[in-house]
């Protein structure tokens, strides 16, 4: 039994007295971890960011307990300037608290960005050693942990150490009548429509009915109740080998030294019935995709001002550039302006203002602006073509903030 929450408590109960603060309520969400969700991504925690008028502060006994990563360190950071609430951590090893007011310069900002960045450091040390543990659980047909694969649900390993999976009553027929669907010559589109009309959770809510936690939860800026279905989360169901009952690594069946498939649950398709549908699918795919870029400057950076989710590079078919867009769609979701723009315009502005609001000529780098909470919103442009048009990008849509400066205002 873990004694780190009692300790926690204590913490947070000595460094409240220690500012004067009153504490009102308490954010339990044990299992689940800070290396893989967000403070705005927690059942328990999530639900009081979203009241932020209830109360003054939020503490935690240390900035791990936070955050793990840099990128949201920058969110919970930007978070609490909007809504005008402390972030106090609590920091059991030293004499103070470090605490965050919607006025810190920027020295405690860069503090919380640097025991950040040593958190994600920290993060992937644990990760390469549970990467080892989990090998030898793929090796063992063991159920390790982690998203269950989407018509299955955890269970007893036959031999009595671990577990495994086996199929779930509920969501097997779901399973069985989305590849119906497919065979029928329904587009994923429409099935995922179909499924939504239903109320049928996705795996990721599925998954947390079973573990008995609340469904939904925060992506890309928003908050959800429940998720949606969409065409690509169809997809990856319907190809993933686990529906024959595999251990899948990377989307790969696990194979032992034999050659043969590691299962890990009683097949849902048989080889067959799983090829026929791959079949299927791919030939409903249309050519090849234009390769994506490996690592996008802005990913995390930039923003839709229309629904304030993430944007996203997208390559253009016949062209040598490619396109930052808002995508609201793909993430279910409906944007009432979604915007776009030029990648190499919204880099070379994003470059620009960085080297003056940092006094630096050095390379720019994607860790760099996170680390410093840089965010770039974008407005939708206006429609139509013309010469100025394929001058550069229209700054007046664009707003630049960082964790060391207010707001730009758009310019004119």
């Amino acid at each position: 039994m873990t004694t780190s929450p009692g300790r926690q408590r204590t913490t947070i109960q000595l460094r409240s007295e220690q500012l004067g603060f009153t504490l009102i309520a308490e954010a339990e969400d044990l299992g689940v971890s800070a290396r893989t969700a967000s403070p705005f991504e927690r059942p328990s925690l999530s639900s009081w960011l979203q009241r932020p008028d209830e109360y003054d502060a939020i503490v935690w006994s240390h900035v791990d307990r936070a955050v793990r990563s840099v990128a949201h360190m920058s969110e919970l950071i930007e978070w609490s300037h909007e809504h005008a609430t402390t972030l106090v951590f609590g920091m059991p090893e030293e004499h103070q608290p470090l605490v965050v007011t919607s006025q810190a310069d920027g020295d405690v900002i860069r503090r919380c960005m640097n025991l950040a960045h040593v958190a994600e450091q920290e993060t992937r040390t644990i990760s390469a050693r549970l990467t080892s543990a989990h090998e030898v659980l793929r090796s063992t047909g063991r159920y390790g942990g982690g998203l269950v694969p989407f018509g299955y649900r955890k269970a007893p390993h036959p031999s009595g150490v671990g577990w495994c999976l086996t199929p779930d009553p509920e969501t097997i027929t779901v399973v069985r009548a989305i590849v119906a669907d497919v065979h029928a010559g329904l587009s994923l589109i429409a099935i995922a429509r179909k499924l939504e009309a239903a109320g049928i959770p996705v795996p990721r809510d599925r998954h947390a009915q079973l573990q008995g936690r609340p469904t939904g939860g925060r992506r890309h800026g928003r908050d959800f109740e429940r998720f949606r279905w969409t065409a690509g989360s169809l997809s990856k169901i319907l190809r993933t080998p686990a529906l024959m009952g595999h251990r899948v690594h990377k989307g790969q069946t696990v194979q032992d030294a034999e050659g043969a498939p590691v299962l890990i649950g009683p097949p849902l398709l048989t080889e067959e019935e799983f090829r026929a549908l791959r079949g299927v699918l791919d030939a409903r795919s249309k050519g090849t995709h234009p390769k994506r870029r490996e690592t996008s400057l802005m990913i995390g950076v930039a923003y839709c001002a229309g629904c304030g989710g993430r944007m996203y590079f997208a390559a253009r078919k016949a062209y040598t550039y490619g396109d930052y867009v808002c995508r609201a769609s793909a993430r279910g979701t409906t944007c009432s302006a979604p915007a776009s723009i030029r990648a190499s315009w919204l880099d070379a502005y994003t470059v620009s203002r960085y080297r003056e609001a940092f006094a630096t000529n050095g390379d720019v780098t994607r860790e760099q602006l996170l680390r410093d909470g840089v965010r770039v919103t974008v407005a939708k442009g206006r429609s139509g073509g013309g010469p100025d048009r394929l001058i550069g990008p229209d700054t007046g849509r664009l707003t630049f903030t960082s964790a060391q400066s207010l707001p730009d205002q758009p310019e004119s």
